[in-house]
């Protein structure tokens, strides 16, 4: 399927927001002109019917209930939501491992969290009286590592802690099932595995955690009798477009050829290796030796249009690569000459 991607760059950075197929983009656009047409017809009149549309066929998707399931505009949003609406008391304890998306680790800062931090595979015994909550990547984004979220939510719930989940990359990359994955809220993208345009993510809460839940945005579907959708599915005029379009993504994402990408990420293991036992399955990190992550990813893509993440972590330098449909055995080879030559 064809990607809008520009054919001069190597695009080994899918995880980061995405791309967009063709089709999906079109459909997209289609739908932008439409709202533009004739914007109270689209808003006022159809904006409902065509929203409930795309959340049914996004509920199919995750294993969910529609009625459970929201529109934001990203997974950060969508915790944003949970973390600001949580009331924490004095010797609460958030329990959490420094493998977290930096922007979920500074809005429980934000509150005023009290963070506990652990390894991935020490969280399930690091729960204690004290934790409030335990938030957890499904898959971690700088070192792309795929957690063991339904042992640790399990775990839990049966502590009395909530099991609030970053699903940012999991989407379109791991078969999901939300009712039995044991969460209590999920935040998910649709922009990157998933292939939608940007700006589609989406909330997922169980029903009895819906109502202390409070949008970010309080306008008129909020109110004390209103349902979870109602409250956080219209937040003023704005272009609903990209959480419309998911539909189409999730048909374009069935055309995809995941188990080719898959492959192809585990062939160059040995020679990129992960820094992990559990790395995703199109999406890696591993482990580079300099001391100047983001110059090296600058050189990447000025001299050899190499686009791919080098960041720093943990006082490590991580490269992170994803293989999406479009990218070829070719592209990962071009990466390892690059780093031959510049390393």
């Amino acid at each position: 399927m064809e990607f809008l991607l520009d054919p001069g760059i190597t695009f080994l950075n899918h995880g980061s927001y995405g791309a967009c197929p063709a089709p999906v983009f079109a459909r997209y656009q289609e739908l932008q002109r439409e709202l533009e047409r004739n914007p109270v017809a689209f808003l006022a009149r159809r904006y409902d019917e065509l929203t409930a549309g795309s959340r049914a066929a996004l509920a199919v998707f995750l294993g969910a209930r529609p009625d459970d399931l929201v529109f934001v505009p990203n997974a950060t949003a969508g915790l944003n939501a949970v973390i600001r609406s949580l009331r924490l008391e004095p010797g609460d304890e958030v329990l959490t491992t420094r493998h977290e998306y930096g922007a979920v680790t500074r809005t429980w800062e934000f509150i005023g969290a009290k963070l506990v931090y652990a390894e991935p595979d020490e969280l399930v015994g690091a729960i204690g009286p004290r934790t409030k909550a335990v938030s957890v990547s499904h898959i971690t984004s700088p070192t792309a590592l795929v957690l063991p979220v339904a042992e640790i939510c399990a775990a839990a719930r049966a502590a009395g802690a909530l099991a609030i989940v970053d699903g940012a990359h999991a989407p379109g990359q791991l078969p999901l099932d939300l009712q039995a994955l044991g969460a209590d809220v999920y935040a998910g993208n649709c922009h990157k595995w998933l292939c939608a345009p940007k700006g589609a993510g989406f909330l997922w809460a169980r029903p009895e955690h819906q109502r202390w839940i409070e949008p970010l945005v309080i306008s008129w579907g909020y109110g004390a009798d209103r349902t979870f959708a109602d409250r956080h599915g219209w937040q003023g005029t704005r272009d609903p477009a990209a959480a419309l379009t998911i539909p189409a993504a999730i048909e374009a994402h069935a055309t995809f050829d995941l188990e080719r990408c898959r492959r192809l990420a585990v062939s160059f293991h040995d020679r990129l290796p992960p820094v992990g036992s559990t790395p995703a399955p199109q999406m890696w990190a591993t482990e580079v030796a300099t001391d100047e992550p983001e110059d090296l990813q600058r050189r990447l893509f000025d001299e050899h249009a190499l686009e791919v993440v080098v960041r720093e972590w943990e006082g490590r330098s991580l490269l992170r690569i994803s293989i999406a449909p479009y990218n070829e055995e070719a592209d990962v080879e071009r990466l390892l000459a690059a780093l031959d030559e510049l390393l």
